[in-house]
Order: C-alpha cells, then sequence, then structure tokens
C-alpha cells in the first residue's frame, strides 16, 4: 500500500466553467465531489492528478503552471498513478475506485500550448475514478492507494 497527502480540491459547476479550489468538500456515490458538473458520470466522477506528474509535464513546457490548468478533481502527491485501473484510492472514509487512465484531450492545449503531449506520457494526465463510498474530505488527508479488491 502507497501513502500520500491530498493537497488540492477543485470542480467546475459547468461544462466549461472555471476551476474553484476548495479547502474541504462532500463526495457521495451519486453526485461525486458537491457542486461538479461531471460528477454523475458513473466511471468519471472524479479526475485526480499526482503532483509529481504535473509536474514532469510543466517541467516538458519549460513553464509553471497552477494545477487546475489540468481541470482535474484532486491533487495528491508521494502516489504512482500509472498503471493503476481497479485499484483504490482512500481519503480518509472516501473510498474510490481507479477505473482508468485520463486520455488528455485537445481542451489541454486550449488551456496551454503543448499541454496535451506532455500530459501523454506515463500516465501524466492522472486517473479517472467512481465513488465507492462517500464521505467528506479535506486538504492534508493522507491518501492511501491500495491494491484492486479481490475478484477483479
Amino acid at each position: 500500500m502507497s501513502v500520500g497527502k491530498l493537497l488540492g480540491i477543485a470542480i467546475r459547476r459547468a461544462r466549461r466553467a472555471p476551476m474553484e479550489e476548495c479547502t474541504a468538500i462532500e463526495v457521495s456515490t451519486e453526485l461525486g465531489l458537491a457542486n461538479d458538473a461531471r460528477g454523475q458520470m458513473n466511471r468519471r466522477q472524479v479526475s485526480v492528478l499526482a503532483r509529481e506528474s504535473w509536474e514532469a509535464a510543466c517541467e516538458q513546457l519549460g513553464q509553471t503552471s497552477p494545477w487546475t490548468v489540468r481541470r482535474a478533481n484532486l491533487l495528491v502527491e508521494g502516489l504512482p498513478l500509472a498503471e493503476t485501473t481497479g485499484a483504490t484510492l482512500q481519503i480518509g472514509d472516501l473510498v474510490l475506485k481507479i477505473t482508468g487512465e485520463t486520455d488528455p484531450c485537445n481542451r489541454m492545449d486550449e488551456q496551454q500550448a503543448g499541454l496535451q503531449e506532455a500530459l501523454m506520457p506515463d500516465w501524466r494526465g492522472g486517473v479517472l475514478c467512481r465513488v465507492v463510498q462517500g464521505a467528506r474530505i479535506e486538504v492534508g488527508d493522507t491518501v492511501e492507494l491500495g491494491p484492486a479488491p479481490s475478484g477483479e
């Protein structure tokens, strides 16, 4: 089991709306992150980005940008997210199941030229998750990456 830390939380209230950072949020199996536009999309309820991957993408571009440019919901550090489909992320009482890699889309280049390509290697764009067990989370919480439940 790998252990990391939750560094950031962000939502978007509509499809192309700006990202809004918050320090704590309720997360449910029905709605994902409270007030987030993507929360009802089953396998894409929550997107998670690793700080280390974001920094590698920024380094490739030769500039620093806020993590919210990536438009992910959660920023974590200390966790290897590549090739983790089926694994779980636990943040306090919140349990997320990783459903796959976040494939960077052309929206990333709208945010920053070259970003889509910079996010391609090694799952730098992060992972998509489905909420298994809802809970309230806050920045600073411990995040545990666990194996896929047996039988998967």
